[in-house]
């Protein structure tokens, strides 16, 4: 799946000269690994994604209350490499999505940061407390990214020299959204970026019966429906409990385009579901890979 960049991302003209040699050349994006910057027709760096599938022993993106991407049970994820296959098999093929399967789907730009928060994430010998350590981090980068989506309107303010200086200022107007019980991860993140947000909470669980998503729970702002929305859950993997959330959103008032759905790691499956469901939600993420850590929750909570 194309991805569209955050945005105030900038390209120079040597990365515009160099595009251009490589189509006089006959090459295209879809031949560059996923780190590759390429030039977007309005200007702007894209990311090119490519990814990884299962290898053949590899495991199957899971539903999203699954305990692990393994189903090795209680002991964290196997996908330990950046690939999610172990280390005796080799690179299996790629899967590639079209820029307009997902106009409104955003990456974190990548670097090693972002690679290191990962890897110790999925990686199923990582002790609880680096696991929360490092989620924490990642959290707060993508919720900082998602606070960078949203309006500012310009300012002038006086300095403490007397001079006066041109800024902006965030809108007011917002305000957190998460999914139980993951999506509670996210909460202190978004409150050490915005100190007085107010935070709703919805409860979605998989019926015993038909095995599909169901609300239990649902608290919200009481004008929610002025609100921009922050929807914060870390894992999509089928993405049947957002797609279940943003309908209940809906029913309150909010309109899909004022969502911004907060995530670590999405599927492609996830995010196309999302995608297809409401195409004018953003969905920002670090990630899309086809095994999602789905033991996320209980290693988070310490109920692995």
């Amino acid at each position: 799946m194309e991805t569209m960049p955050c945005h105030n991302q900038r390209v120079g003209s040597a990365d515009a000269s160099r595009q251009q040699q490589q189509q006089q050349a006959g090459t295209t994006d879809r031949d560059q690994d996923c780190s590759e910057q390429s030039v977007t027709g309005s200007g702007v760096v894209s990311r090119q994604l490519r990814f990884s599938e299962p290898g053949p022993g590899g495991d199957s993106p899971s539903p999203d209350s699954s305990s692990c991407c393994s189903g090795s049970g209680g002991g964290g994820c196997s996908c330990s490499g950046s690939n999610g296959v172990g280390p005796d098999t080799a690179p299996s093929p790629t899967l590639d999505m079209p820029v307009a399967a997902a106009p409104r789907l955003k990456l974190l730009p990548m670097n090693d940061q972002i690679r290191e928060l990962q890897t110790i994430i999925r990686d199923r010998t990582s002790s609880r407390g680096d696991f929360v350590f490092s989620a924490d981090r990642l959290i707060r980068l993508v919720v900082e990214e998602g606070l960078n989506q949203l309006p500012y309107t310009e300012c002038t303010v006086t300095t403490p020299t007397g001079y006066k200086y041109e800024g902006v200022k965030f809108e007011k107007g917002n305000c957190g959204v998460s999914i139980m019980r993951s999506g509670e991860a996210m909460e202190q993140g978004l409150r050490d970026c915005c100190r007085s947000i107010r935070i709703g909470k919805i409860l979605i669980q998989s019926d015993e019966d038909t095995q599909r998503a169901k609300v239990y729970y649902a608290k919200f702002p009481p004008d929610i429906f002025r609100r921009k929305v922050l929807l914060m859950y870390p894992i999509l993997s089928t993405g049947n409990t957002v797609i279940e959330a943003v309908k209940v959103l809906i029913e309150h008032g909010v309109q899909p385009n004022v969502i911004i759905l907060l995530s670590l790691f999405s599927t492609p499956h996830g995010a196309k579901s999302i995608i297809q469901e409401f195409p004018d939600i953003t969905i920002l993420t670090t990630e899309v890979h086809p095994v999602a850590p789905t033991h996320f929750g209980q290693k988070y909570f310490g109920t692995d």
